[in-house]
């Protein structure tokens, strides 16, 4: 590691460090802290006010409970402080029982406004219009990309989009059924494509984007001649071996894409800037400070693996409006180094957890 990149990573542990300690003091402020918070003080063995003085002093807290965040009152999670705000719910998952749901009053424009500093304005150009061809209903991610393309000056273009259709639909075996569904889904794109809204940048999830590529080339057409330059996807399907495909016979040396990975709880991660070097790898940096993932041991989750080792996904949310310490993510890759646009840890290779892979089903994304 080079001197300049040791002391990029000491600033941003450091920034890490002092942003827990500030988020902490919030949510178990007794006046302004967060419903959920408070009365779980009462059952820790610590004092989370005088006890917190750094990141590593949050493995003091139990591993997070995802089933906390099923069913209401939504707010819980949400300092009191910002209780008299305009609110918004988002809900992950759903395709069985209650959905996890988290409350937000403007969690997702900063993740997406940070977000928006990372995109090159020749990639993605200001001013221009966006597709999102991804989820809509109740998922973050809906107004999330609309604001990215508000705050890049453009009108965002949106399909209707139901993933908890498509795996019901999976799960009973009917592929033709879901089959008929993606085509429904890009048939939208399709006709708002060629609408002349002049759209220029997008977002998609891997198989809808080959999706409406396959359908542009039956029409004699392409991702390119259509007008788009620059493109953020995400998904579990996002793999080295996609990326190259989709950069070699999908898109072709014209249009950009970059790799993301983030859900409800996180934000939005990025990917490390594209070397050929790397073989179309692809390394993921979560949103420190306000969001941080560790690759941990299977066997021991307060353990992080050695650089380049297997471990599970550890997410720990720090924002002004959710803290989740130490929460399991279904997901296992490897871990990378720092980089010097994003001096902490990365994960590579992210794939469903191996315990729950066979139980997974994928759908649209």
């Amino acid at each position: 590691m080079s001197d300049q990149l040791e002391q990029l990573c000491s600033d941003a542990r450091k920034a890490l460090d002092e942003q827990a300690v500030r988020i902490v003091q919030l949510h178990f402020d007794p006046e302004l802290g967060a419903p959920y918070w408070l009365e779980k003080a009462k059952e820790l063995d610590f004092n989370p006010l005088t006890d917190v003085k750094c990141f590593d002093d949050l493995n003091k807290f139990p591993l997070f409970e995802d089933d906390a965040l099923r069913g209401g009152p939504v707010q819980r999670f949400l300092p009191k402080k910002w209780h008299g705000d305009h609110k918004y719910t988002f809900e992950t998952g759903g395709t069985t029982g209650v959905p996890k749901s988290r409350c937000v009053v403007r969690d997702h424009f900063i993740d997406y406004e940070e977000f928006s500093k990372t995109l090159s304005d020749e990639d993605f150009p200001p001013g221009s219009n966006w597709l999102m061809l991804g989820p809509s209903g109740p998922r973050r991610l809906r107004l999330a990309v609309e604001h990215l393309c508000q705050v890049r000056g453009g009108i965002c273009f949106c399909v209707d989009l139901d993933p908890r259709w498509v795996v019901k639909l999976l799960k009973k075996g009917d592929v033709e059924g879901a089959k008929a569904y993606a085509d429904h889904v890009i048939d939208q794109a399709y006709t708002v494509l060629t609408a002349g809204h002049d759209i220029k940048c997008m977002f998609s999830t891997p198989k809808l984007l080959e999706a409406l590529a396959m359908r542009l080339l039956d029409e004699g057409t392409s991702i390119a001649e259509i007008g788009i330059k620059g493109i953020f996807a995400g998904g579990t399907e996002f793999t080295p071996q996609w990326y190259r495909f989709c950069k070699e016979e999908l898109l072709g040396p014209d249009v950009f894409i970059t790799p993301t990975y983030g859900n409800t709880l996180m934000g939005l991660a990025c990917g490390k800037p594209f070397d050929p070097a790397d073989d179309y790898k692809i390394t993921y940096y979560a949103p420190q400070p306000r969001a941080a993932i560790q690759v941990v041991d299977f066997d021991d989750y307060s353990k992080v693996v050695d650089y380049g080792a297997t471990g599970r996904v550890k997410l720990t949310t720090l924002t002004e409006e959710l803290f989740i310490p130490g929460f399991m993510e279904r997901d296992e890759g490897e871990r990378e180094k720092p980089h010097p646009k994003y001096p902490w840890d990365g994960i590579s290779g992210t794939r469903p957890f191996h315990v729950f892979a066979k139980k997974t089903t994928v759908g649209v994304y």
